[in-house]
């Protein structure tokens, strides 16, 4: 766990400090969604060689379905409170 936080900090440091690069920024945003496919794919890939995950895919898809709704539900609700109280404009 220290060593992914060390590399967190690290990478915000590395980016306050190349952030007016714009290819580096267009670069990044390329190789970051290619990492996520490959992740999304590796993880796809686990759950489709995990009998157990797959005998019970209905009953895991049934709690699955409801904690990812769950979990939107509250992400939208706090991304709406934060928009509000910090970055809407007040109409004049």
């Amino acid at each position: 766990m220290t060593g992914v936080l060390i590399a967190l900090v690290a990478g915000i440091g590395v980016g306050l400090l190349l952030r007016r690069r714009e290819a580096l920024i267009v670069f990044s945003e390329k190789i970051t969604t290619g990492a996520i496919y490959l992740l999304l794919w590796l993880l796809g890939l686990s759950v489709g060689a995990n009998d157990t995950v797959v005998r019970n895919l209905g009953n895991l898809g049934i709690q699955s379905f409801t904690l990812c709704s769950g979990g939107i539900v509250g992400s939208v609700l706090v991304s709406l409170l934060v928009y509000t109280a910090f970055f809407r404009k007040e109409q004049q």
